[in-house]
């Protein structure tokens, strides 16, 4: 099988149809549909066993409920089980347009031998067609995505479809009394020795909805400090531009503001001391603005 088409939920039961109709839409079935429901309240699973009863296409579906733990987590058992060579991570309120899996796996052929190519890139647009980003420079581009990010200047979210047995080699950390973890710690860390195989076609579609990830993420990390300390430290000792360096200190230091611990912490190098008043001014303003939208 080439492809796991990857979904982790947590309360999103109204969304699973349209992710169901947009795989069944798909040209190629040469895909599994894998869930992970991370500890729903809601009726994701009554939903999943009616589609599951209903199915009659060549894909197939599997589905696992864990206990509550944070999407890092339900993205870790997914690459335990998955069973594709390519694993593609579909949130639970976005979808694929008809040639998605066709074209990533046209994409992926000549790259699928090559081990210092972790996977392919496209792109991302918002279900009325609108590009997020920039798109590449070039067509067919072999980089890693931090040098997309660093040395080509390419904005705006981006899909990538890794094979499965690299991010085998990179599990999410799961730290205790935690349930977010950047999904930038761990590209970063793919990218220190692979690169990606990208190209400029539109294979996923995304709009950002009130309530997820996106909408909440500065008070999402500063309930799990540690992960995105270690993200902003890491990125901090990485050949990055020096501005990107000194984003990634304030930053660092804004999240340690929230920690009451010093329970196995990432570092930085002292001579970053020098932005903790920046740090603290935005941590103070990150509370004010919690406290007002609360």
């Amino acid at each position: 099988m080439i492809l796991t088409v990857f979904t982790p939920i947590y309360n999103r039961a109204d969304f699973l149809n349209d992710i169901y109709k947009s795989l069944k839409e798909q040209t190629v079935k040469d895909f599994e549909w894998l869930i992970v429901d991370d500890g729903s309240s809601d009726n994701c699973e009554n939903v999943l066993s009616d589609i599951v009863s209903k199915h009659n296409d060549s894909f197939s579906i599997r589905f696992y409920k864990k206990p509550n733990g944070g999407k890092h987590t339900a993205i870790n058992i997914g690459v335990r089980e998955a069973e594709g060579e390519l694993f593609l991570i579909l949130d639970s309120d976005d979808s694929l347009p008809p040639n998605s899996i066709s074209t990533i796996i046209h994409e992926y052929k000549d790259i699928s031998k090559d081990n210092s190519i972790c996977g392919v890139s496209g792109l991302m647009a918002h279900h009325d067609g609108t590009l997020i980003g920039s798109g590449y420079p070039v067509n067919g581009l072999i980089a890693s995505s931090l040098d997309l990010r660093y040395k080509y200047n390419v904005t705006g979210d981006l899909i990538e479809v890794f094979k499965t047995k690299v991010l085998r080699e990179y599990p999410f950390p799961e730290i205790q009394g935690e349930r977010f973890c950047p999904e930038a710690l761990v590209w970063n860390r793919i990218a220190r020795k692979y690169k990606l195989k990208c190209f400029n076609e539109v294979v996923y579609y995304r709009d950002y909805l009130d309530g997820g990830l996106t909408d909440n993420i500065i008070k999402i990390r500063m309930k799990s400090p540690i992960a995105s300390m270690m993200c902003y430290s890491e990125l901090n000792k990485l050949k990055i531009p020096f501005k990107q360096k000194l984003k990634a200190a304030i930053n660092y230091w804004r999240f340690r503001f929230c920690l009451n611990t010093r329970h196995n912490l990432s570092y930085i190098s002292f001579i970053w001391i020098w932005v903790i008043p920046f740090s603290y001014l935005m941590h103070i303003n990150d509370l004010k603005t919690i406290k007002r939208n609360d």
